[in-house]
């Protein structure tokens, strides 16, 4: 499984109300809440991210609020990946139980810019920067954790068995 798209950079503390607004969590419907994913850090984040593209941050990202709205506005929105220096942890175990692939990296979390040109390969977990030509190693994904993934979360995954 890979990843592979344009960088939206962020920094730390990234927290679940700036991901997802708490005024809009009176819908579940991902659709809607994709509309505002970002909103309040990223005024141009919904109209400039495409399928694919992925999200960079420093530490912390996800904290605050353990809702699971905050995922799965990322995913709705396209994003294909998280790539950041720490995660809150029940934005991480959210994020999984959704389906959104999220790798830690301190090193590619530091060395990759907005707008660059990203891939990650979830078997080896090696991250490549393809606009600067560097790679980075990152935790690669067990596999139990990516066929939750590629069933677009536990719910699925569980239903599939």
């Amino acid at each position: 499984m890979k990843a592979e798209g344009r960088v939206f950079k962020y920094g730390d503390n990234v927290d679940t109300d700036v991901i997802i607004p708490a005024r809009y969590l009176n819908s579940s419907d991902p659709a809607e809440l994709a509309l505002h994913c970002m909103e309040d850090i990223d005024a141009d984040f919904i109209h400039q991210v495409k399928k694919g593209d992925i999200i960079v941050a420093e530490k912390n990202f996800g904290c605050g609020s353990s809702r699971e709205h905050a995922p799965i506005a990322i995913k709705a929105a396209g994003v294909s990946c998280v790539i950041a220096e720490t995660f809150a942890r029940i934005f991480y175990r959210n994020a999984i139980n959704i389906g959104l692939p999220i790798i830690e990296c301190p090193e590619a979390s530091k060395g990759i810019e907005a707008g660059d040109e990203v891939e990650v390969d979830f078997d080896s977990g090696i991250i490549t920067n393809k606009t600067k030509g560097t790679q980075f190693k990152g935790q690669a994904f067990p596999e139990f954790m990516q066929k939750i993934i590629k069933a677009e979360g536990l719910i699925n995954y569980i239903n599939q068995q």
